[in-house]
Formats: C-alpha cells, sequence, structure tokens
C-alpha cells in the first residue's frame, strides 16, 4: 500500500500524535454556498487540547489576547499537517468549553470529530475534492526604519474607521503614493493567523526579500470586510522551505512603537471572522 494511502487511512493515529506532542491543528469557516465570492478564507491556527471518539477540543482562536469569536454550530474545514503533507477534512462547533491547565482555565472549542480526511496534493495544497480554499493576498515591504511607519499605522486606522462609518469600500489597492522608509515590495500569500502574528508563504522568486531583513511593513487586503487595506509591522520570527520549494515565514506581531494599534488589528482580524460566519449562516 503507498505511503500517502496508508497515513491517510490511518489519519487518527496522526491527530493522536499531535495530540500528544501538544501540537496544532488549522481551521477556517466552511463557505461552501456563500453568497460573497469576494471574501477570502482566513485561517487560524490552534492548539490540540484534547480527543475522543466523537470531538476534537481546540484552544479558542484569538491573538495577541483577543478571542476570535465563533459561532456553535459553524461549520469548519480543518487542517492537518505533518511535514510536508496536509489532510483536510469538514466538521462542525458543537459546543464552547474549557480545559483545566498549570495556568488556568483555557477556553476551548468543541467541534465534531470527523468520519475521513482528504489528502492535499502538493500542488494544491489548498484544496481537496470537496473544498477549496483562497487565501488573501500580502504586500510586504522591508521595514528599514519602524518609526517612520507609524503615522501611516495612524492614518490607516483612522481611514478604516471613515469608511465604515460610511459604508464605503475603498477602490482596488493601487500603489501608495508614500510609504514608510522601506524597501522593494515583494508579494506572499496569508497562510495563518496565530496567537501573536501571522504565518506567510513566499514563493521561490521572493525568498531573498523575506531572508534579507528582519522587520517588514504589511498590508493585508481582507475587503470588504475591513474597508481598506489593513497595515502593520511585523518581525520575522522563523522560515522553513515547503514543498513547493516556497517558504514559509512566521511573522509576529510588533506593536511596541504604537501599542493602540495593537486593538485595532486585532479586533479587524476578528470582525472578518465572524463576517466570514454571517455571510456562512444568510448562505444558508
Amino acid at each position: 500500500m503507498p505511503a500517502s494511502r496508508s497515513r491517510t487511512e490511518r489519519w487518527k493515529e496522526s491527530l493522536w500524535r499531535i495530540y500528544e506532542r501538544g501540537g496544532g491543528l488549522e481551521f477556517t469557516v466552511d463557505r461552501e454556498g456563500s453568497l460573497d465570492s469576494s471574501s477570502k478564507d482566513l485561517i487560524w491556527r490552534v492548539r490540540l487540547l484534547d480527543l475522543s471518539e466523537s470531538e476534537i477540543v481546540i484552544e479558542q482562536p484569538g491573538s495577541m489576547g483577543m478571542p476570535f469569536e465563533i459561532q456553535d454550530g459553524s461549520a469548519l474545514i480543518g487542517i492537518i499537517a505533518v511535514g510536508q503533507n496536509k489532510w483536510m477534512f469538514h466538521t462542525r462547533v458543537i459546543g464552547h468549553t474549557s480545559v483545566r491547565s498549570r495556568n488556568g482555565d483555557t477556553p476551548a472549542l468543541r467541534v465534531e470529530m470527523p468520519t475521513k480526511v482528504e489528502r492535499c496534493l502538493r500542488r494544491n495544497f489548498d484544496r481537496i475534492s470537496t473544498a477549496q480554499l483562497t487565501m488573501p493576498r500580502v504586500d510586504c515591504w522591508k521595514l528599514i526604519d519602524p518609526r517612520s511607519a507609524v503615522p501611516f499605522e495612524i492614518a490607516n486606522q483612522a481611514l478604516v474607521a471613515d469608511l465604515l462609518q460610511s459604508a464605503k469600500t475603498a477602490d482596488a489597492t493601487d500603489e501608495m503614493e508614500t510609504l514608510p522608509e522601506v524597501g522593494p515590495k515583494f508579494e506572499a500569500v496569508l497562510s495563518n493567523v496565530g496567537g501573536g502574528g501571522i504565518g506567510l508563504i513566499v514563493d521561490r522568486e521572493n525568498r531573498a526579500n523575506i531572508d534579507a531583513g528582519q522587520v517588514f511593513w504589511i498590508r493585508m487586503d481582507l475587503r470588504p470586510t475591513v474597508p481598506t487595506p489593513l497595515v502593520l509591522t511585523a518581525r520575522l520570527a522563523h522560515t522553513h522551505i515547503d514543498s513547493q520549494q516556497s517558504t514559509y515565514a512566521g511573522l509576529a506581531f510588533d506593536f511596541g512603537l504604537n501599542p493602540k494599534h495593537k486593538g485595532f488589528v486585532v479586533g479587524q482580524i476578528a470582525r472578518y471572522i465572524q463576517g466570514m460566519q454571517s455571510v456562512d449562516r444568510k448562505a444558508a
């Protein structure tokens, strides 16, 4: 039997090993039949806290101490990653709970144990026969002087507030007339949102750009929920090369020079995830 087929048929063993080593899974809202085709999928990464025959218990998703609201009954797509291999499955939230740990009670979600999983092909790591994920594109620059980014972050926050108040959405992203003190632009794909930052996939042509810096200016397009691209500062935490020779880059949010920006950025991401569920419920 081929090794990949064997691992797929024994996926519960892989899930158990992830649990034993304190690892995590990835999830996103299942937008099958969504009325809004312009929105992108946003994946969050969470720790696996407990397993039973019928349930998977995962930590409440969130970032920088702010939880993301996930409604009971929400349809989700789960992702199991083992080395260079990924499997996806359909599930739903069946309740909220908490798990006791040495640091106190951890808020958690109970999700339904799937009956099967499907392996993603390496050339199509974001799709299976019953689901396809489309992640947001991200513009990136090496940030030469982090202090120069603060006025742009403040202006972006004000623009988002104005557009939300007027119920308008900015036109397609154009080159900004002015930028902080940055290097050349390169593009990436937003892979996931974690507890303190984001994961990006940078193709091989742009690998040198991510390797050349430690602090980056990031512009994420989460329209139409966030009415104009969101900007922020992030520091490179770690990288590795995936099966397609692209670089996975984990970046930590950096609000050291502009602490007030933290609540705004994380709040917009939380609102985006909540909006994905609202669209899903309306479509249902």
